[in-house]
This record gives C-alpha cells, structure tokens and sequence, in this order.
C-alpha cells in the first residue's frame, strides 16, 4: 500500500530478501570426520560459497583456499553450507569452541580487543607502494550506486567494492549485511587466489564498523572507505595496523582517520 497526503493505492514492492545461513564446518580429526556448526548469519542469497570462504577467513579458521576441499549447500532451502577442509589443514580447534552468532546488524558479536588481531597473527600492513588520489575517490559512491543493480530494485541493500589505484571498479557484491557483503567480496577473492589485495581500495556503502575494518586488514586492502561514519574501534585499528580509514565520503569532501600518507 502506498499512501500520500491524500490517496492510498495497492501496488507491488521490491524486497530485499533476508534468510539465515549456517556455516558448518567439516574436518578430518584424530577421531575421524567431525563437523560443527561455527555461523549463523542473517544474508541475501546467493554467492554464499563466496560468504562463507571470505568469512572462515577473516576469522584466521582457513589461510589458503586449497585448505577447502568442497562446498555443499543443504537443508531447507540450501540454508546449510558445508565446508568440508582438506585433510592437510591445520584447524584450531579451541578458536571453533566459541558459537560464531552473526546477524544482519551486528556484524561478529562479542569481537575480541585490538590485541586479539596481534596475537592471532596479524600485523601492520606493508606499503605497497599503492597511492590513491583524492579527486578520483570523490567519484567513487556514483560508481559504486551506478552498479549497485539489487540496490536499484529494492532500495535495502549494503553493497562493498574493490576499486583499483585509478578508480576501476574490480568487483562488487551486495547483501543486506554489511558485513557480509564484504565476505563475499573478500571470499570471492580468497577463492581465486588473488590475496593480498595490496593495491586495492574497498568502498562499503554504510559506515565502517571494527569489523569492516578487521576484514580489510585480514585481506591486505590498504584503504577501506566508508559512505558513512566510522566507529572508534575502526579507528583505532587503522592506526595501529596502518589501514587507510576515510569516512563521510562525499563527491565534495572526505574524512581521513588514519594512514593519511596513501591519499595524495
């Protein structure tokens, strides 16, 4: 029902589908094949091979993708993936004796610390040597809303971007998480073999969450940009591991919180 000032007509509308996905995880064990469930999460379907690879591995549970022997969708309406490793993979299993609960909102709840990302591993990101002018970030959100084509239908979807030093745009994906969108987009490329992203820009269209932020590190994405406004954990990261964090990003002006040295 659409209603006005002063009418009020029936019409279809677009919606942007939401169901939930459980991410069981199958591996080879001294006592044989166990498998256990380590995420539910509130997504858009489709490219959810790409969701869950992207998601195992910014969670440090996979580091290659020949570490994933298959993928299997099943349940009512392929709403269980199953992710079975290779033999050779060194799971840990204790990291798996935490529930993963994720939602459409939240991203991972109950995230550990900054220190958490320094004893799990992670480091401060090497310059690449990658630059990034200003005046062409300034056209990135009219690219990214001129391909956003589920956006065009529904008007409810978050959507993440990889953008080259000279503004192409790379790859996009679009869920009505934010967090997830950006797991199909890293999972896609973790799939493919092509991480570290060291040269590449990630453009989220919503604000830049700890989590967003810990998934563009994990990938090696030297600069996430950010539509809206940036949570103060996010900043914090980008200081202490070297992320470019920009925010409020607009065609007229931008905000830079950390690693300003990438924007030229």
């Amino acid at each position: 029902m659409r209603a006005g000032d002063e009418s009020r007509q029936a019409q279809p509308d677009c919606l942007a589908i939401e169901e939930p996905l459980e991410i069981r995880l199958a591996h080879a064990g001294p006592d044989g094949l166990r498998t256990r469930s380590v995420s539910i999460t509130m997504r858009t379907p489709g490219h959810d091979p790409e969701l869950a690879a992207g998601f195992l591995f910014s969670e440090g549970i996979v580091h290659s993708p020949s570490e994933i022997s298959r993928m299997t969708a099943t349940g009512p309406a392929s709403n269980i993936l199953r992710v079975e490793l290779d033999a050779s993979a060194s799971v840990d299993l204790k990291r798996l004796e935490r529930h993963f609960y994720t939602t459409s909102s939240c991203g991972v709840c109950g995230k550990a610390s900054l220190d958490a990302l320094s004893i799990s591993g992670c480091s401060p990101l090497p310059d690449s040597g990658a630059r990034f002018r200003s005046d062409m970030i300034h056209q990135l959100p009219r690219a990214l809303r001129q391909a956003q084509l589920a956006f065009d239908k529904t008007g409810g979807l978050h959507a993440a971007a990889l953008f080259d030093a000279s503004g192409n745009l790379l790859s996009i994906r679009e869920d009505v998480g934010r967090h997830n969108a950006v797991d199909k987009l890293t999972g896609a490329e973790f799939l493919a073999g092509r991480l570290p992203l060291s040269h590449s820009l990630m453009l989220v269209s919503g604000r830049a969450s700890f989590e967003l932020m810990q998934k563009a590190l994990m990938a090696g994405i030297p600069v996430l940009a950010a539509m809206g406004a940036p949570s103060s954990l996010a900043v914090e990261l980008g200081q202490e591991f070297d992320v470019t964090l920009v925010g409020f990003l607009k065609a007229e002006s931008l905000n830079i919180y950390s690693a300003a040295w990438r924007i030229v």
